[in-house]
């Protein structure tokens, strides 16, 4: 009897077309995504990454049950195709929110390739920070339906996270830092503040 081989850290960089990469059966405990038709595997968060993940989307959550008419999706399981690359590419951010989401249709005829996102965030991971710190922002700005980028970075202090912001401003980003402790706004989402303190 053959033995099927899991997909792991050692095919990273491994090309794959998008039906293989769907089918695969990936080994636990890494995160696999596929960026112009090779596989890109980067360590799973580590539990303050997951924690500081789920605060900011528990936070989103809350924000969109009270204006579902400016977010009405938001999920930490996300895959985002981007368009114009030489072969499939289809990052999966921490945090992705929509506003468009076809919550009418039956749930199995929608497929990540038939969504895009307003919003992007990703906490820096601690062992690959270049994926989040310039990968995925020449990546989401080639994304036309995203407006913001968020980078939250617990790297120094998981307790006093600092963010970077992304705003598009025409064909670049113009990029802002928010401070542990500061309130942060943006008229992409009228009435959400986020005061930068994962324990309040």
């Amino acid at each position: 009897m053959a033995t099927i081989t899991k997909i792991g850290p050692a095919d990273h960089g491994r090309r794959f077309i998008l039906e293989e990469y769907l089918a695969g059966d990936y080994e636990p405990g890494h995160k696999y995504e596929l960026v112009d038709g090779r596989l890109y595997v980067s360590p799973e968060a580590n539990l303050s990454e997951d924690m500081a993940e789920k605060w900011l989307l528990f936070k989103l959550w809350e924000y969109l049950k009270k204006h579902p008419e400016v977010l009405n999706y938001v999920t930490d399981k996300a895959r985002v195709f981007v368009p114009g690359r030489p072969r499939v590419t289809a990052p999966e951010p921490d945090i992705s929110g929509y506003r468009d989401f076809p919550l009418h249709r039956p749930r199995r005829s929608v497929r990540w390739q038939d969504v895009s996102p307003v919003l992007v965030g990703e906490i820096v991971s601690a062992e690959d920070p270049d994926k989040d710190l310039v990968r995925n922002a020449e990546l989401y700005l080639a994304v036309p339906s995203i407006r913001e980028y968020w980078i939250l970075d617990t790297r120094a202090n998981p307790d006093e996270p600092t963010m970077t912001v992304h705003r598009r401003h025409g064909q670049r980003w113009r990029t802002s830092e928010i401070a542990f402790g500061e309130t942060y706004t943006t008229r992409l989402l009228p009435g959400f503040e986020l005061l930068l303190d994962p324990h309040r």
